[in-house]
């Protein structure tokens, strides 16, 4: 949990650089992080990724009722489940969910997210899974989504798209980066229609091992988080608006 103003800052810069990776190309879908007093920051609906600013970002209680944002709103979907992640885990700090075009294609298919590669292995027993049920705008959808998460931090909404969560912007931001890469390499797979050589469930759990020695305590992505920072800062200083 940050200052307000600090963490305006860097979630803007989060929206920015999503955007320019090509993982939200509408208005739609959030971002949310908390801040003090059980309150979060979430964008509002109808400003694209790649306009939010550290200004335009609303201001919520856990509960899900907006406190702040001149009568805009987010997305009633997004700030159903969102607010109900933040308020039923308290050690997550921030919740991302995406519609990109590869993880829609995994969340599609009956095998769902495989490991090929070495970077995948950092997801090792991190993914959970979660049936579509219509927009998930019921607040009981919300507490289902909480309960399939569980203690992992990326969830395949099956037939929807992809949600990651963190301690930090920056650990639910590399864990989505790590889970886009997989699923588009998964698609790019299938699209060769080879057979993929799988990496074994052992050996997927020996690099993951590794990873998680190397990182110590830290959240996941800690060393990322400020390159995607200053590529926010190329792509536009203004965001911090």
């Amino acid at each position: 949990m940050t200052d307000e103003q600090e963490a305006r800052i860097e979630l803007a810069a989060a929206f920015r650089v999503a955007h320019h990776y090509g993982w939200n190309e509408t208005p739609r879908n959030h971002i949310a992080v908390r801040i003090p007093n059980d309150h979060f920051l979430i964008n509002p609906a109808g400003v694209g990724w790649g306009e939010v600013t550290a200004s335009s970002l609303l201001r919520a209680h856990v509960d899900g009722t907006v406190v702040s944002g001149d009568g805009r709103e987010p997305g009633a979907a997004g700030l159903n489940f969102h607010s109900c992640i933040l308020r039923m885990k308290p050690e997550i700090d921030c919740s991302l969910h995406v519609h990109e075009a590869s993880g829609v294609i995994v969340s599609a298919i009956e095998e769902g997210l495989r490991i090929y590669d070495q970077s995948s292995c950092a997801l090792y027993g991190e993914v959970a899974y979660h049936d579509f049920e219509g927009i998930a705008q019921d607040r009981e959808e919300g507490l289902r989504i909480v309960s399939d998460l569980g203690d992992r931090h990326a969830l395949i909404m099956r037939n929807h798209g992809l949600l990651t969560v963190g301690r930090t912007i920056g650990e639910a931001f590399a864990y989505m980066h790590r889970l886009v890469e997989a699923c588009a390499l998964q698609a790019r797979l299938l699209a060769m229609k080879a057979t993929p050589r799988e990496l074994s469930p052992n050996l997927a759990r020996h690099t993951f091992e590794q990873m998680r020695v190397r990182r110590g305590n830290r959240p996941f992505g800690a060393d990322d988080w400020p390159v995607y920072r200053r590529l926010a800062e190329r792509l536009d200083p203004g965001f911090g608006a």
